[in-house]
């Protein structure tokens, strides 16, 4: 592949910005001169905020590439490491595959970085795509099922009552009537709702801030969330209804997961030419909720979007399924990555319109 230096001409930047692999070209003094758009979905920055920084700004470990930059520079040889971690200082580590070039016209180095788990990450959005559509395709036809008999003994239970003379007895049949609504509710939840969106321009801070306060006033002033917005990001064609429901469902669970004392981010930014399953989107919103509580045990997580999954005796495992399938109806997707004091749902929303 040619070569790129920041004073390169317009059409070898757009075949770069059309690459897959993340592009980056430094100068001697280790300064980013240049970032294509898979760079810039890999660093969470875009190339008008990390050019000009150095490699010690853009990573927290910037080790990592700091030794082989300098032997590109001083060998004049291609050098290539393998299974590299980057440790980015505003999103998830990434474990890369490294190309170091060095462009002796131009004294710069550039460097390729191809995301080893990009595959991977592609084959669980797949899988939890397909696992919402089957699991909703179960939950409406028992719903179904459950819903015509439900209403049977309800109404039997009601004619029952009226024929009934006895105060203490009628306390059994309002038992039943109880019973079958309490059912009919759970039923009524795991579906969602029944109307279509009404889809109009959001602005997804607006959203969270509504979620934020309604969290906050929920759980007292031991909470504390805290907001990371790029303010760059254009509006979502949504309904906002839908993404706060499924927002709110998101963090009340952290807000769970902290007993109400710990902290919270809201954190948004924009991804370009970015892939949720196997379609590619020229623009995504990502919208992350990060809370510093325990973790999620590894094999609830792999279950986590299931409905009726939970690990709170109070809880009705509806919450997260309710989110997955509300974010789904926008064409989005959620996903979720923890570890012992710190748990990320991270929230994929195409910016294209939806028609």
């Amino acid at each position: 592949m040619a070569s790129i230096t920041q004073h390169s001409a317009a059409p070898a930047e757009q075949v770069l910005d059309n690459l897959s692999t993340a592009v980056l070209v430094f100068d001697h003094e280790l300064r980013l001169v240049y970032l294509n758009q898979a760079g810039e979905i890999m660093l969470a920055h875009s190339a008008r905020h990390a050019c000009g920084r150095s490699v010690h700004a853009l990573l927290v470990n910037p080790e990592v590439l700091v030794e082989h930059l300098a032997r590109a520079f001083t060998e004049h040889q291609v050098i290539s490491k393998r299974g590299c971690l980057l440790e980015l200082p505003d999103a998830q580590a990434l474990r890369v595959n490294c190309t170091f070039t060095p462009v002796i016209e131009s004294q710069t180095v550039q460097l390729e970085l191809r995301q080893i788990d990009h595959h991977l990450r592609v084959e669980q959005d797949e899988a939890l795509i397909n696992q919402q559509q089957a699991t909703h395709a179960l939950v409406r036809g028992l719903a179904h099922e459950i819903k015509n008999p439900l209403g049977g003994l309800r109404g039997a239970a009601q004619l029952l009552e009226r024929q009934i003379k006895d105060d203490a007895l009628k306390e059994y049949t309002r038992i039943i009537i109880g019973e079958a609504d309490r059912l009919q509710g759970l039923m009524d939840r795991m579906l969602g709702p029944n109307s279509l969106p009404v889809m109009q321009p959001v602005n997804i801070h607006e959203v969270l801030q509504r979620v934020r306060e309604l969290v906050l006033a929920e759980s007292g002033e031991s909470l504390n969330i805290l907001r990371d917005y790029d303010p760059s990001l254009p509006d979502l064609y949504a309904d906002p209804d839908l993404l706060i429901q499924a927002i709110l469902n998101i963090v009340r669970n952290a807000s769970q997961a902290l007993a109400g004392n710990g902290e919270i981010v809201l954190r948004t930014r924009i991804l370009r030419n970015f892939n949720i399953g196997t379609r590619k989107h020229r623009l995504v919103a990502r919208i992350e909720v990060i809370d510093n509580g325990p973790g999620i045990d590894d094999e609830l997580l792999k279950k986590i979007f299931l409905p009726m999954v939970t690990n709170r005796t109070d809880g009705t495992g509806l919450g997260l399924s309710i989110a997955q399938s509300l974010i789904g109806r926008h064409h989005g997707l959620i996903e979720c990555a923890s570890q012992p004091g710190e748990t990320t749902f991270t929230i994929l929303i195409p910016l294209e319109d939806i028609a």
